[in-house]
C-alpha cells in the first residue's frame, strides 16, 4: 500500500469513526473535537485527522471554533423540520422526474419487490431484527426512487441533506419501537404512500407522484414528534436549543 493509500484509508477510518460518535450521541452538541483527540482515539496520523475534521465540517456535523479546532454542531428542532421538508421537496422532484420519463421496467420491478417485502415486514414487526430489516428496505426504496429520476444533480443535493444525522428517511425510525400503536399507524401510512408513488410513476402521473413523495417525508416529522412525546433526549439537538424551540 502506498503512502497515499494509507492516508486515504486512515482518513476514512477517522471520518466514519468520528461520525459514528456524533450520530449516536456519544459526542454531544457543543463537544470540542481536536486533531489530537482523533489521533489518539483512532490511531491515525495528523494529516488524516485534519482531513476527516474538514470533511465532517463540510457535511455540517462540525463547526469551526473561533480560536482553533472544531466542535459538534448544535441544531434546533426547527433545523430538523426544515431538513425534512427540504428532503421531501427533493424526493418529490425525484418522483416527478421519474414519472415524466420512461423508467426501465427492471427498476419498477425492483420497486414493486421492495414494496412487497416491506408489506411483509410491517405486518410482523415485533423484533429488533425485523426493525433492522425495515430500515434496510426503506433505504432501498428511497435509493430506487432516486435511481428512477436519473438525475445526478438531484442525487448530489439529496446526499448533502442525508449526510446530516437527521436527514435520512430512517433518521428517527431506529430510535422508536416500531410495533407501538402510534408508530405502527405512521408506518402503515408510509407503506401506502410507497405503493402509491410507484403506481403514479408507472402511470406517468407526475403531479400526483411529486405530491405523494413530498407528503411522504412528513412521516419523519411525525416520528420526531413521537420521540418528543417520550421526553427523551435527541442526540443531535442541543438541550438548550430544544427547550428554546418549544417556547
Amino acid at each position: 500500500m502506498t503512502e497515499s493509500d494509507t492516508t486515504k484509508s486512515q482518513t476514512l477510518a477517522a471520518f466514519l469513526g468520528l461520525r459514528g460518535l456524533i450520530v449516536d450521541g456519544t459526542l454531544a452538541p457543543g463537544a470540542r473535537v481536536s486533531e489530537p483527540l482523533i489521533v489518539e482515539r483512532f490511531g491515525v496520523s495528523r494529516t488524516p485527522a485534519r482531513a476527516a475534521l474538514a470533511q465532517l465540517a463540510e457535511e455540517g456535523l462540525l463547526a469551526k471554533r473561533e480560536k482553533s479546532g472544531y466542535e459538534v454542531k448544535s441544531y434546533t428542532e426547527k433545523d430538523v423540520f426544515q431538513a425534512i421538508e427540504i428532503r421531501g421537496i427533493l424526493e418529490g422532484m425525484a418522483a416527478r422526474l421519474a414519472a415524466d420519463r420512461d423508467v426501465p421496467a427492471a427498476t419498477l420491478q425492483k420497486m414493486d419487490s421492495v414494496v412487497l417485502e416491506l408489506d411483509d415486514v410491517v405486518g410482523r414487526l415485533t423484533t429488533d431484527s425485523e426493525q433492522t430489516e425495515y430500515v434496510h428496505l426503506n433505504n432501498e426504496f428511497h435509493r430506487l426512487l432516486l435511481d428512477a429520476s436519473d438525475s445526478e444533480m438531484l442525487a448530489m443535493s439529496l446526499d448533502r441533506i442525508k449526510a446530516l444525522p437527521f436527514g435520512s428517511p430512517n433518521a428517527f425510525v431506529e430510535s422508536l419501537t416500531l410495533n407501538h400503536g402510534a408508530v405502527k399507524k405512521v408506518l402503515i401510512m408510509a407503506q401506502e404512500q410507497h405503493r402509491a408513488i410507484v403506481e403514479c410513476i408507472r402511470a406517468g402521473n407526475a403531479t400526483r407522484a411529486e405530491r405523494l413523495a413530498h407528503e411522504h417525508s412528513f412521516c419523519a416529522a411525525r416520528y420526531l414528534q413521537l420521540l418528543r412525546a417520550k421526553d427523551e433526549p435527541i442526540p443531535w439537538i442541543a438541550e438548550k436549543a430544544k427547550r428554546a424551540s418549544r417556547k
